[in-house]
């Protein structure tokens, strides 16, 4: 079985739940329950950050990214997260850049909270459906005037690009990529394995 790679984003002041919630949803996906401690996941997941360094999260968590911008293998997936850091970001050209670049390339892109205001930066977002943390649905409306901005669902589905609401919000995000790729059965026992309720209802939830 050849692997789905995906690259997850992290940079300083990135909330720690917006990455970690869809690393542990593609890590623990299993396409047979039964096996579920002799085979591996059918995604492969990496860490990425603009330099090699160690990057210091929201909250104080210290991650060691596995590629840097210039060393990131070519990806299936990538899963751009929000965060504090996300205001800083917005004006770092050369990662916008490289956001612009691998967001056109991969089969599925997706942002995790006010993760989707640096793919709008990016100029990923034109026309499109999309949505972010609640606080920050304003900051996106008048940021990307182009971008359909939805208030009232957890996640926005539009053609191959899924953004979700904050911080929690990427765990369902990324268990609707795993039905997207292998069906709701196996993401729901994905959801499962991690004592989490499947997402049937899309509502935003605050």
């Amino acid at each position: 079985m050849e692997r789905k790679r995906v690259g997850i984003l992290i940079f300083p002041n990135v909330e720690v739940l917006d990455f970690c919630g869809p690393f542990e949803v593609f890590s623990v996906t299993r396409l047979n329950e039964e096996q579920r401690r002799e085979i591996s996941s059918p995604f492969e997941v990496i860490l990425v950050a603009e330099q090699s360094d160690l990057v210091m999260t929201t909250g104080g968590m210290r991650v060691i990214p596995d590629y840097s911008l210039d060393n990131c293998p070519s990806l299936d997936i990538l899963v751009v997260p929000g965060g504090w850091g996300v205001r800083q970001e917005i004006n770092n050209d050369r990662l916008i850049a490289w956001i612009a670049v691998r967001g056109q390339a991969v089969e599925t892109l997706t942002s995790v909270c006010t993760g989707a205001m640096l793919l709008g930066q990016a100029s990923l977002l034109k026309g499109r459906r999309a949505t972010t943390h609640w606080r920050s649905l304003g900051w996106m409306r008048e940021s990307f005037p182009s971008v359909q901005v939805e208030e009232a669902l957890h996640v926005v589905e539009d053609g191959n690009i899924v953004t979700s609401a904050g911080i929690s919000a990427g765990i369902d995000m990324a268990l609707r990529v795993v039905a997207r790729y292998y069906g709701e059965a196996v993401a729901r026992n994905t959801a499962r394995q991690m004592e989490y309720p499947f997402p049937d209802d899309n509502t935003r939830r605050v």
